[in-house]
């Protein structure tokens, strides 16, 4: 890794932009309109399997790391690393809601809603936690043998969406976010 701290920005920049997208389908949906439930699961597949396979191995090691050079840590990463599952939690939830409103089962708009905001929420106050609270950190304090264990958490995962070659099920939403960074 080049610089390890702006590829941990840069993917939490690219997920947030991802929320982005998702919440603007949210609010078709509140205000009556039909959003892209498609697209919608697209974000989320990528949101749940990419980081669970490439980014949070890494944060895992990051955090590893950060608090055996500072054991006040801790808290911070227990809470962290929790937020990982209740993100995955409510992500399952969501796509199961969606899937669930695709097949025309029916589902209540309050419940799609609830599940949506409560996900945004998470992701979004998980992002930041990260960024504000363990990102200084990590610059100031892990070292260049602590970001190699880092770069090796994983082996290489080219990313599916924003990587060079994007995956097909992913095409759209990159013609999309792509076309949002344009205007």
């Amino acid at each position: 890794m080049n610089d390890p701290i702006a590829g941990w920005r840069a993917e939490h920049d690219n997920f947030s932009r991802l929320l982005d997208v998702f919440e603007r389908e949210v609010m078709r949906f509140h205000s009556g309109d039909a959003p892209d439930y498609e697209l919608m699961l697209d974000i989320l597949l990528y949101l749940r399997h990419f980081p669970e396979r490439t980014h949070h191995p890494r944060e895992d090691v990051a955090f590893e790391r950060l608090v055996a050079y500072d054991s006040s840590l801790q808290p911070v990463v227990n809470r962290l690393l929790q937020e990982h599952r209740v993100i995955a939690v409510e992500g399952a939830r969501v796509r199961d809601l969606l899937e669930a409103v695709v097949a025309d089962s029916f589902v209540e708009r309050a419940q799609v809603e609830a599940a949506c905001a409560s996900f945004l929420l998470y992701y979004r106050h998980h992002i930041t936690a990260e960024d504000t609270k363990i990102m200084p950190q990590a610059a100031q304090m892990l070292t260049a043998e602590d970001w190699h264990a880092v770069g090796k958490a994983v082996s290489s995962v080219r990313d599916p969406l924003f990587g060079e070659q994007v995956d097909e099920r992913y095409r759209e939403l990159r013609r999309k976010i792509e076309a949002e960074v344009s205007a």
